[in-house]
């Protein structure tokens, strides 16, 4: 039985959904638009920079979790690699099959409880690494919506 499996790879399918029809409706001269600095010490990144750090995220903890690599992807998805809507899109399609061979590996239920070392070293339970890296990534996406909407009105896919 996996329900538990199932029901985190729905949620991680829905967050690789909302990034693709995201992707879709942002123009490439905004893609990495970024909104005003309020202050030099917060940081502004833009859409395309959130969606890349939520798919980061995502490929770093799946890439890890199959091949025991933790790299960080953030050599491979600077905005000067992935320069267009469509590149992104090409990633997102990257890390979704990522994903796809990571969520392969777990044959039920039982192996999230199985308890792995994270990239930090520490031992972490498999399920709440999991729900820690959909987390992330969501809010990332978030964020990414949130820059959409200052410059665009088009609706936003269904979070």
């Amino acid at each position: 039985m996996r329900p538990i499996i199932n029901c985190l790879n729905d949620q991680y399918a829905r967050l690789d959904q909302r990034s693709h029809e995201l992707i879709r409706l942002v123009p490439e001269e905004r893609l990495y638009w970024k909104p005003r600095q309020v202050t030099a010490a917060t940081p502004i990144y833009s859409c395309g920079e959130h969606l890349l750090r939520s798919a980061g995220a995502v490929e770093q903890t799946f890439g890890g979790l199959a091949t025991n690599l933790w790299d960080d992807p953030f050599e491979w998805t600077l905005p000067e690699s992935l320069q267009t809507p469509a590149q992104v899109a090409h990633y997102l399609d990257e890390v979704e099959a990522t994903r796809r061979r990571g969520f392969a590996l777990f044959r039920s239920d039982d192996d999230l409880i199985k308890e792995i070392s994270a990239p930090s070293g520490e031992m972490r339970m498999l399920c709440s690494f999991l729900v820690e890296t959909l987390d992330r990534a969501a809010h990332y996406q978030g964020r990414a919506f949130e820059v959409f909407r200052l410059f665009s009105d088009a609706r936003l896919p269904r979070l």
